[in-house]
């Protein structure tokens, strides 16, 4: 399969529901900057765009613009103070999320040299499918996933045993306002 050329497991589980759910050729809007998963979209045959950079919780300009059939939001949410506002904004029926879990007994990932590079959340499934239920999104389906990494310390512990990552496959329910 994929996993000899990823450079982590849940980009091989990530592209597989991607693929599941999303024909090839398809336009995509991915927030965030290009980055590996971005180019492994678009190695697979969808047409990706991504935003570029601008602070999503004060500008939805790019989202609210964009003409194609999908929005791929890939372990962006956690890093916004309000989902919900760039969630509203979608002007397409199709919706793909990942966001890390919620680790019980660690706090929130925090990078003291990045201010960027920080998760202002770290979700429990139910609340990501609150705020997308919310925003007018149904989720379709869904996956919890591990990804254990070779390093030492609380976090890489627990990934050997808790699942990590969330990622749901949404389609709107309401009309958009």
């Amino acid at each position: 399969m994929y996993e000899q050329h990823f450079p982590h497991k849940r980009f091989v589980i990530t592209l597989a529901f991607l693929e599941k759910h999303i024909v090839k050729n398809a336009s995509i809007l991915d927030l965030g900057v290009t980055n590996p998963f971005s180019d492994i979209m678009r190695k697979a045959g969808y047409t990706v765009e991504n935003t570029s950079g601008v602070d999503l919780d004060d500008d939805t300009g790019e989202i609210v613009h964009f003409t194609g059939e999908v929005v791929t939001a890939f372990e962006i949410f956690e890093h916004l103070v309000t989902p919900y506002t760039t969630l509203k904004a979608i002007p397409c029926d199709k919706l793909l999320v990942s966001v890390p879990l919620s680790l019980r007994f660690a706090r929130a990932y925090r990078n003291k040299t990045d201010i960027r590079d920080q998760h202002y959340h770290e979700f429990e499934s139910w609340q990501l499918d609150y705020v997308l239920n919310k925003a007018g999104w149904k989720v379709v389906d869904s996956v919890k996933f591990k990804n254990p990494v070779k390093k030492i310390g609380l976090r890489p512990l627990l990934r050997l045993f808790t699942n990590r990552y969330y990622l749901v496959y949404c389609e709107r329910t309401a009309v958009k306002n």
